[in-house]
């Protein structure tokens, strides 16, 4: 067997897939073997392949047949995203369907009457929907983490999310203040195919009916289990040491540019180091802010108004860019409570949102 060759087992490790599922795809003709014993029938796959089954996983993982599937493989780059979003979108289409006639059944078995909690401006509620979601998990033994606790009050309707690693919770104003309180855990995947609709409503009304809510004309699932009790934790974070305002933009950038497994976030009061390059941030018309120390991702130095002890981070770059990706208005708050606690990022714009990041230890990269 040539070097460059591994076994069918080694290739279901490094791609994803299981052995029997390889299997089922070499004989479909979908994803053929490098080489195949003539002798023994064993099976064995090129290092370069890992990249094709890993994008076939991906493709069977949203619910595309085989026959589409092939054709994405096999086709051009235009001709695969049109194909992608083809098949996108007829999946949220056949969500919204199935929303509604679950609804349309549970009122005509006699389900729970349909109370009304008030209404929110549809674009910034699926905006605030889009930036929890990114804090949510797949975890089958823990189905409450892809779920969205969204709680009705009558100043503000609260969307928060978590996955155990980082917690985003939105606040935005109602449009019509609930005519009662309401919380519930709602289902992540019903949220994310209601949003397009939910973004194309200028105002929804909440209604809560059973174990379903219902935002504007899409109907999603309450799961039955309880929300973790996230202001508990919030409470007992520990005091913050050191507080740090940052132009989102600029420090977005530095994350983006970074390079390396882990990101080393240090935050610093007082003038920037000697020889530092900093790239201007948001908010003063010459292009800068006013910096009253520096905040340094990896080698770059962001111009940042610092206060507090000097502090410094090793965060996973899949945990900390989402939660300032997600962040809104153009300044971001952090506030730092050392090396082993969670780090905050608030920021506010047509509401306020807050995320908690863990951070980790940089020689092994465990939170």
């Amino acid at each position: 067997m040539p070097d460059e060759l591994m076994p069918i087992g080694e290739f279901a490790r490094r791609s994803g897939l299981t052995a029997s599922a390889l299997r089922f795809y070499a004989d479909t003709g979908v994803l053929l073997p490098a080489e195949v014993d003539a002798a023994t029938g064993y099976r064995y796959y090129a290092g370069e392949q890992v990249e094709r089954a890993g994008v076939l996983r991906r493709l069977r993982e949203i619910g595309m047949p085989l026959a589409p599937v092939l054709r994405v493989l096999e086709g051009d780059p235009a001709e695969a995203v049109r194909l992608v979003r083809e098949h996108a979108e007829a999946v949220a289409a056949e969500a919204v369907l199935a929303q509604r006639t679950a609804a349309e059944l549970e009122a005509a078995f006699g389900g729970a009457p349909e109370v009304a909690i008030g209404a929110v401006r549809g674009p910034v509620l699926a905006a605030a929907i889009e930036q929890v979601l990114a804090a949510t998990a797949v975890d089958p033994g823990l189905p409450v983490l892809n779920g969205v606790c969204l709680e009705a009050l009558p100043d503000a309707v609260i969307l928060t999310a978590t996955d155990r690693y980082r917690l985003s919770t939105r606040t935005i104003a109602p449009a019509e203040a609930p005519a009662s309180s309401w919380a519930g855990t709602v289902a992540g995947v019903d949220l994310r195919a209601a949003v397009p609709e939910i973004r194309r409503t200028p105002v929804v009304a909440l209604r809560a009916t059973g174990h379903r809510i219902g935002l504007g004309a899409q109907s999603c699932r309450v799961l039955p289990e309880e929300f973790p009790d996230y202001r508990g934790m919030l409470a007992t974070l520990a005091a913050v040491g050191t507080r740090v305002t940052v132009g989102r933009d600029a420090l977005l950038r530095a994350l983006e540019e970074h390079r390396g497994s882990d990101i080393e976030l240090r935050a610093a009061a007082g003038g920037p180091a000697p020889g530092a390059t900093s790239p201007p941030a948001v908010g003063d018309p010459a292009g800068g802010i006013t910096a009253s120390g520096e905040l340094r991702i990896g080698g770059t130095a962001l111009p940042a108004t610092v206060t507090g002890t000097p502090c410094t981070l090793h965060f996973d770059p899949a945990i900390l860019h989402p939660a300032v990706a997600t962040a809104i208005g153009p300044e971001l708050l952090l506030d730092l409570r050392g090396p082993t606690q969670p780090i905050t990022l608030r920021s506010a714009d047509r509401g306020d949102l807050t995320t908690l990041a863990m951070p980790i230890h940089p020689r092994n990269g465990a939170p």
